[in-house]
């Protein structure tokens, strides 16, 4: 089984994409639509308007790799779009989360709390 570690860092489209789209498709909307680099150690995730389908774009050294997963009965939870950010950022395991069927725009974790002292 292939997923993705804890510390990945993930952007999500928020607008759904023609999965017909392959490599190069999902590279320009990354450029394009997020504005981001494509090459960078990050992933990049797709989802299709009946949210059924993802797609999982990221550079591996020399080339792209491209995931996909296809749902045979539910959906993906998915974000609204936002006016103002055409992506969302999240970390590996909400990707994973998001994978398994869990809402994870409903219900985040709680927030990491850092304390410089006890007192």
């Amino acid at each position: 089984m292939m997923r993705p570690g804890e510390s990945v860092e993930v952007y999500l489209c928020r607008d759904p994409v023609d999965l017909r789209k392959s490599i190069q498709g999902l590279s320009v909307l990354v450029e394009q639509t997020l504005g981001l680099d494509p090459f960078a150690k990050r992933l990049f995730v797709f989802c299709g308007r009946r949210r059924d389908k993802i797609k999982i774009l990221y550079w591996e050294r020399s080339g792209f790799v491209l995931w996909y997963k296809r749902l045979e009965k539910a959906r993906f939870a998915w974000p609204d779009r936002d006016e103002d950010e055409a992506g969302l950022v999240m970390t590996g395991r909400e990707l994973n989360w998001l994978l398994d069927g869990i809402d994870v725009f409903r219900s985040p974790p709680h927030a990491t709390l850092r304390y410089e002292s006890v007192l």
